[in-house]
């Protein structure tokens, strides 16, 4: 049996998924170590497996970048903050190694330095993706653009056109502090964010169809295991006692767990169905400025609540477009109202339209009125919602998670090197 370490960055959203995978491990005989979030870590104890906190300096350094205007300034902003935490983790994640002294490490994709520090240490790694695959492909998309499949002559030209401007952003953003990283650890300079997920033995994407398109030429050690939900053992009783009160239909909005300022979120939706027949759940989640709210007779705000019990009886989902709420909400079945603020979000959002597991809604036309009506028309769709969920869940689950993570240690053996993405741009 193996020992593996995994390291997250310290982030909700980047360690609840991992939870089912990790667990099938332990189940299969071997040992985990997870190291994340100081304030996961309770949590992750209660459901069965052993963890610590990362070094809290690097939570300390907090990704802005949402208050920036222009898409350039933000990728800089965000990048220059998650290499200033590189230098941290880096560190850190090696004293987990001595500690640990694993036999294969699973590295967050935001633990720049820790990723930097795994590939120096010349143990079996994995990448760990709890988003959308940022790969082109045939057919594919520009990442992070939320444009919608474009086909024939002009999409192909035009894919391949955006594919090389938001490669080159990207690259401008993050690949000299990234690099500086490499520097620091006696390692050679790589040559676009491209190259990040080429290094690890494996790449394991929480994500597969249908929120992913097709894809005929996908790498061969990239593993898309599925969807992966879990929410933490209550902590106490009452937390969603009120839920199974009699009364309307409830609709869950959410805000994102990593501060972005999208509270208008979820004053629109207050205002939006203050007089509907839907009782409403707002968690704001990493929201600031929850005093500022709307209140309505119909609605109930919390900063925190386990969303699998709200699922069950939800009549929809309005959300921010997160990997970790659409991914929840899709295998729930529950049509889901995006609106997506950053980051990831307008692609999973634009995933979530596709494939009918709801509505998109741009972040430009959020308003009252309009947030009312798409919540109606998600709800008219639940019969697709519930088909694309199926998929969803068809698409692996923590066996598969499990299997992806064994592979590490089974085929190390094989030389290390450049890898082909599997396309080209």
């Amino acid at each position: 049996m193996a020992t593996f370490l995994v390291y997250t960055a310290p982030a909700t959203g980047h360690a609840f998924p991992l939870v089912p995978g990790l667990l099938a491990l332990r189940e299969r005989g071997h040992a985990v170590d997870l190291r994340t979030a100081p304030e996961v870590v309770a949590a992750v104890r209660r459901a069965g497996l052993a963890a610590g906190p990362v070094d809290p300096r690097i939570a300390a350094i907090s990704v802005g970048g949402h208050e920036e205007r222009r898409p350039a300034a933000r990728l800089r902003r965000e990048y220059g903050d998650l290499m200033a935490r590189g230098r941290l983790d880096r560190l850190d994640v090696a004293r987990a190694i001595a500690e640990a002294a694993p036999d294969a490490v699973l590295v967050d994709v935001l633990a720049y330095g820790a990723q930097v520090e795994v590939e120096r240490s010349g143990l079996p790694w994995a990448l760990t993706l709890p988003s959308l695959l940022p790969l082109p492909g045939a057919g594919i998309p520009p990442y992070g653009l939320g444009l919608a499949p474009a086909r024939g002559p002009l999409g192909r030209l035009r894919d391949r056109v955006l594919w090389r401007a938001v490669l080159r952003a990207y690259g401008r953003a993050m690949m000299g502090p990234y690099n500086v990283l490499r520097e620091e650890a006696g390692l050679g300079p790589l040559a676009g964010p491209l190259e990040l997920l080429r290094r690890p033995d494996a790449v394991v994407a929480l994500t597969g169809e249908p929120l992913e398109y097709p894809r005929a030429d996908l790498p061969g050690h990239v593993r898309m295991v599925g969807a992966q939900v879990w929410d933490p053992p209550p902590a106490l009783r009452w937390e969603t006692a009120f839920l199974d009160e009699p009364g309307d239909p409830w609709v869950l909005v959410t805000c994102s767990t990593d501060p972005q300022g999208d509270e208008a979120l979820a004053a629109a939706a207050i205002d939006a169905l203050r007089d509907e027949q839907v009782r409403v759940l707002v968690t704001l989640a990493g929201a600031r400025d929850a005093g500022a709210l709307p209140s309505a007779p119909n609605v109930r705000v919390a900063r925190f609540v386990p969303h699998g019990p709200v699922l069950d009886r939800a009549a929809a989902v309005v959300c921010h477009g997160g990997m970790g709420i659409v991914g929840k909400a899709m295998a729930a079945g529950v049509p889901i109202v995006a609106v997506p603020f950053g980051r990831d979000q307008p692609e999973i959002a634009r995933r979530v339209e596709q494939c009918g597991a709801g509505v998109l809604l741009p972040r430009r036309q959020l308003g009252a009125r309009r947030l009312r009506a798409a919540v109606a028309r998600a709800r008219a769709g639940r019969a697709d919602a519930l088909a694309a969920g199926a998929r969803l869940r068809a698409a692996g689950g923590a066996e598969a998670f499990a299997d992806a993570a064994e592979g590490l240690v089974r085929v190390h053996a094989r030389p290390r090197g450049r890898r082909d993405s599997g396309a080209r741009c």
